[in-house]
Parts: structure tokens; sequence; C-alpha cells
């Protein structure tokens, strides 16, 4: 005999069983209209919207227009509850051509008119795509654009009131993102992963709200940027990733807790003291992870420069990745003058057997 099941998630009220909803990918939420009376719209009703590789597999050219029309209805239907997500990804602009051509610019209105607080377009372009109320959407907290080499210059009038993560990924920028940044009042997450700037020679962040920051640019060249300027007193978190600037300007981050700096090359003949600098720039840091290739510092810089108090009082934890031969005195710097340090960490799987045993015995003896 079957075991009859009780159906107690249906009992659940209809917020509650909207809220479940929104964990599921959009495709499994739709499928649950057919379990009953009850939840046959409720799909209509989640506040998170993600159209990623999975919700769109299994299109063909004879449902394509069905899956537009969906998203539609979907987005732009009237009485729709507020979105806490919007969230586009690559696979969308397989689709999108001259035979099947999607609204994306007004779906991203859509989502705009619903008090959408998260928007993430992971695009293979965004020129005429982006609309300008995005710009001035005072509902939008978290903003993240992956625009595949795409160029971005940004309207003058750009009043994002509530936005507190701004997050870029392989994209190219102007002197308008100081512009853009410098509108955005609250702002404490902001990342430029696998970046570049054209145009400008520095880029010159001022947002004293800042908490966390990342320039991770990744390429091997920093293009037409050449300084990097950096007034955020609040920083919690440093991520910077790319060859040796001309020059940096960093601001006394006096609640800076975690460091990443991983430099991976140079180009001018000061590159070893401006490295050197830079490191020194975050002595307040309390964890340091350091990834710096053969050469850019060298021993000497270590020795001649003060060593400041905020780095014997304060640094507790130091990683050192890709550790080699020419770093000996960069770590006997710390080791000297880390005063409260409490770990090191190094790394030496680029060195030969040898060298390990050679280093191992230096530092313990």
């Amino acid at each position: 005999m079957a075991m009859c099941v009780e159906d107690r998630i249906s009992s659940f009220p209809d917020p509650i069983l909207c809220h479940i909803l929104s964990f599921l990918p959009i495709k499994e939420a739709v499928r649950t209209s057919i379990i009953s009376t009850k939840w046959r719209y409720l799909f209509a009703s989640i506040s998170t919207i993600k159209f990623d590789g999975y919700s769109m597999s299994g299109l063909t050219d004879r449902n394509i227009d069905s899956f537009k029309n969906f998203v539609d209805r979907l987005l732009k239907s009237p009485d729709q509850v507020r979105l806490d997500c919007f969230r586009l990804s690559h696979e969308i602009c397989l689709w999108n051509n001259g035979d099947h051509d999607f609204d994306i610019s007004g779906w991203i209105c859509a989502a705009l008119c619903r008090g959408v607080k998260e928007i993430d377009l992971q695009l293979g372009y965004l020129e005429d795509i982006l609309p300008a109320v995005l710009f001035t959407c005072g509902s939008l907290v978290t903003l993240k654009l992956d625009a595949v080499g795409h160029k971005f210059k940004f309207p003058s009038d750009v009043c994002l009131g509530n936005l507190k993560t701004l997050h870029f990924r392989d994209s190219f920028f102007g002197d308008s993102i100081i512009r853009f940044i410098s509108n955005c009042h609250v702002l404490e997450d902001l990342a430029f992963i696998e970046c570049d700037f054209y145009n400008t020679s520095e880029i010159n962040i001022q947002t004293p709200s800042l908490k966390r920051f990342i320039l991770d640019f990744d390429l091997g060249e920093f293009g037409d940027l050449k300084y990097v300027v950096i007034n955020a007193p609040n920083l919690v978190y440093f991520q910077y990733t790319d060859v040796v600037a001309q020059g940096y300007t960093l601001s006394t981050m006096k609640s800076l807790e975690k460091a990443h700096i991983s430099i991976c090359g140079c180009d001018t003949i000061d590159s070893q003291t401006i490295a050197t600098h830079l490191i020194q720039g975050i002595c307040n840091v309390r964890s340091l992870r350091l990834t710096i290739n053969e050469g850019v510092v060298a021993g000497t810089q270590w020795k001649a420069l003060e060593v400041p108090s905020c780095l014997s009082f304060h640094l507790k934890e130091i990683e050192i990745s890709c550790f080699n031969t020419h770093m000996i005195e960069m770590v006997s710097y710390f080791l000297d003058n880390a005063m409260v340090q409490e770990k090191l960490i190094i790394s030496m799987d680029a060195l030969t057997m040898t060298q390990k045993r050679k280093s191992a015995t230096n530092y313990c003896s």
C-alpha cells in the first residue's frame, strides 16, 4: 500500500514560499506551477530573477521567441513584488542576434521600476544597452558589470545614493569613472578585476566610506594609467595586482585589517623603490599577503628605508607567496621590525630543494 505523504510546504504563507522559490533556478521555479492551483502563479512573485546558462539550456530557434515573451511578461507585468536581485549571464548574448532581439535595456528598466536592490550583468557587450536611469536609481545597493572588453563612458548626472557595492570586470575606463565613483557617497565595496584605463594617467579614489577595495588588473600592463591615489581612511581590505605604477599616494589607513599585494613586473628604473613605498603605505595592516616577482624588490631598498612605527605595532600575520632568494632581505625586514608578529607563512614552491634548505637554515639560525 502506498504511503500518503502530507504536503506541509503548501500550507506555508505565500511570502515564505516565494522566498524558497527565489533560491531555485528560474527554470525549476516555473516548473513548480504544476504542483497545484496554489502554486500556479507563485513563481511570478519571486524576488530574485537570474537567467544563466542552466535556465537557457534547451533553447532552440523554435522556442526562443517564447522564452523572450516569458521574460517580458515576468518582468513587465503590473503589480509585481519588489526585486532583490536581477542577473543576466553571458549565455543570453548567444541568442541576442538579428533574428532574436532581446529587449535587454527594457528588462533592466523593468527591474529598476520594481525597486531592484542588486543588478549583475555579465554580457558580451553593453553598448546601447545600459539605460541612463540605471545610474540614477535610488534603490540600487549592488551593481556588478562584466562587459568583456567594453569601454565605459558614464553620464555626468550619476546619483546612486544607496549604492554600497560596485564591481567591474574585463572593462576599460576613461576619466568619467572617477566622477562616477565620487557620486556614490556611501560606497563600501569597490572592485576593478581584469580592467584597464585609457586617456587617463591617474586613478584617484576619494571615498571615506570605502571598506573593501580591489585593483586587480592582471593584464601585465597599465595602459595609460601611471599613478594610483587612494584616500580611504576606513578601508578594511585592500587587494592590488599588477605591475608597479610610477607612483602611489596612499592616505593613512588606520582601519586596514588585511591586504593582498601582488606585483608581477616593473616598468621603470625606480620600480623597486616605488614598490617598497607601496607596501610601506599600508603599514597599518594586520595581515599582509605578498606575491612579488623576482627582482621587483631589491634587498638594499629595505635596509635604507625608515621603519614606520605602525608596522612595528600592528602587523601580526605575513604570508609571502612565490618566495625567491631575492626576497631574503625583505623577509628579514619584516622579521626584525614587526614587533607583534604572530605568524609568518612563506611559500617556496619556486625554489629548488637546495635553495629551500638554505633559506630555511638562514631563517631558523
